[in-house]
């Protein structure tokens, strides 16, 4: 006899979700990241680690055309799922790939992610799925950094960046990230969240790199400020090989 192993979904903005194994649900930074979205009709959009595939469905809600990424092949299938389910397939394209690889010689008017980066040291580094969706490198910038250097050969001019933030991995840091690669930043939006369980697991580490001083130095925190950034490109227009 087969064991009833059950369904986990997940139900936000008039749309269902099914959870699947391999795959985490979406947290309080996702959360964050779909309510400051700036997606218009119209828009080509990439959204970069999908996971589910929340933020890809609820933009193609809106009017946009999607590709989404993730490197994860359980993610790749559950999004893709879920796009039909929500009656969207036919504006999601949901790609296997490591960061701009899928969708090399593309550009969009969108990019977006809300990535892993947790500080992580060598001693914590591990390979599974749930690990992965954590793991921002050594400084948390391990992705986030890649997509920075990578978004202007795929967004037209005027095209928009946008990412969430771990406070304690720098907001200044990140607005000056973005104008060194030729992006005009913003802040779209912040909020106070609860402070990630895995977080306390390397604490010290984390205060180590909060260089500006958004922890408490001594003590357990209790909460984290987390952000969602914005780069405008600047820069001259993408050729967009997509049309």
């Amino acid at each position: 006899m087969t064991p009833d192993v059950g369904v986990l979904l997940f139900v936000h903005g008039g749309c269902t979700f099914t959870v699947a194994d391999g795959v985490q649900p979406p947290k309080a930074g996702s959360m964050l990241f779909c309510r400051h979205l700036p997606v218009r009709a119209g828009d080509r959009m990439l959204e970069i680690g999908t996971g589910i595939g929340l933020a890809a469905v609820l933009a193609a809600r809106a009017g946009a055309r999607v590709v989404a990424t993730d490197v994860v092949d359980a993610a790749v299938r559950c999004a893709r799922a879920n796009a039909v389910v929500n009656g969207v397939a036919d504006r999601v394209d949901v790609l296997q790939g490591d960061g701009f690889a899928p969708v090399r010689g593309r550009a969009f008017d969108l990019i977006c992610t809300s990535p892993p980066q947790m500080p992580t040291p060598a001693d914590r580094e591990r390979a599974d799925p749930a690990a992965v969706a954590d793991n921002g490198g050594r400084d948390g910038w391990a992705l986030l950094d890649r997509v920075i250097a990578g978004a202007p050969a795929h967004l037209v001019s005027g095209g928009r960046l946008v990412f969430t933030l771990f406070a304690f991995l720098g907001v200044k840091a990140a607005l000056a990230k973005l104008h060194a690669a030729g992006f005009e930043p913003s802040i779209l939006g912040q909020e106070t969240q609860a402070f990630p369980r895995i977080g306390y697991e390397r604490l010290e580490h984390i205060r180590a790199l909060d260089a500006e001083a958004t922890l408490p130095r001594s003590g357990w925190p209790t909460t984290v400020e987390r952000y969602v950034i914005q780069g405008t490109w600047q820069g001259i227009k993408t050729e967009d090989r997509s049309r």
